[in-house]
């Protein structure tokens, strides 16, 4: 390789194979690779096999086809990054956007220049993750159950959760996690329903397998795409019904969801049609059976009965 035709590597934490991809460490070597292609510079970024699948790995990078080596992001420190500089020991290497904990530890003194956002004795800089704001995506809360044993044969719990978990990972929304169960132990999860409602109002969709999932989203406005776990469908789609509310599935007769289905209902929730539909649901609910307690328990008027329910 000679100097007249520089290619660079750009590598980082989410190179290594047992290293840890943060969305930092990501936003860094991206950075570092717009950089490059806006100069002009031949570049290849490798990613580990883990992480990113079928793309370049370091494993792969011949280091004769490099001129030069780019390090991004993350402390440099550990046998990795010293390994980096005996397989790379031909090329100029150059660290960016880095912690330099002590200079004299040999990851760090193998750089031939490093571009420190924070060393000893130095200004910090601005880290590359700083850099242009994305194209934002639409939130989706997602709320799943495990097996409730009171639909016991026509419960399909299991595999209504594998096929949301082959269909959300691409499902073009940025995924929250989120659970009903209450715990004032448990910071991961709420302590009040309040809690869960105030996230619940902030995201775009709601993705659930849970009724109240269901429930509470539409009564903030907020379109649920609501995937009933039980065969035929029960306590989930009665609430769809009861709010007059389009966007749920049931299982197919195997027992799982088709991602098609999924992806329009999806596209709908997320649509104007669907925000309107979620807004006027949550203007007029559904009246509930809490209004007739007091006769229920016989505290006004004449105590309510089966009877008198269905005359």
């Amino acid at each position: 390789m000679n100097a007249q035709s520089p290619r660079v590597l750009v590598v980082g934490w989410p190179s290594f194979i047992h290293g840890e991809a943060t969305a930092g460490d990501v936003l860094a070597m991206e950075a570092v690779a717009g950089e490059l292609t806006g100069a002009g510079v031949e570049h290849e970024m490798a990613w580990s096999p883990v992480f990113r699948p079928g793309q370049l790995t370091l494993e792969d990078a011949d280091p004769a086809r490099y001129s030069h080596l780019v390090f991004a992001c993350g402390p440099l420190s550990g046998p990795a990054i010293e390994e980096l500089h005996q397989r790379f020991a031909a090329c100029r290497r150059v660290a960016i956007g880095v912690s330099v904990i002590d200079p004299a530890d040999p990851a760090a003194a193998g750089f031939h220049t490093i571009l420190a956002r924070d060393s000893p004795g130095e200004l910090p800089t601005g880290d590359l993750a700083g850099g242009p704001r994305p194209a934002l995506m639409p939130v989706a809360g997602v709320i799943q159950v495990g097996e409730q044993r009171e639909y016991s044969g026509r419960g399909r719990h299991q595999t209504v959760s594998q096929s949301l978990a082959s269909w959300l990972p691409g499902c073009g929304c940025a995924l929250l996690p989120l659970e009903t169960r209450l715990d004032s132990r448990d910071w991961r999860l709420s302590s009040t329903p309040a809690e869960l409602e105030s996230i619940l109002s902030r995201v775009d969709l709601v993705i659930t397998m849970r009724m109240h999932g269901l429930v509470l989203a539409l009564k903030h406005g907020v379109p649920a795409l609501a995937v009933d776990p039980v065969a035929a469908g029960a306590k989930v789609s009665a609430q769809a019904r009861a709010w007059d509310w389009p966007a749920v599935v049931t299982p197919g007769p195997g027992g799982t969801v088709d991602a098609g289905v999924l992806d329009r209902w999806r596209d709908w929730c997320l649509s104007e049609a669907g925000r309107r539909t979620a807004q006027r649901a949550a203007e007029s609910p559904p009246s509930s059976p809490v209004g007739s307690l007091s006769r229920a328990l016989g505290l006004t008027g004449k105590p309510e009965t089966r009877e008198t329910r269905e005359s």
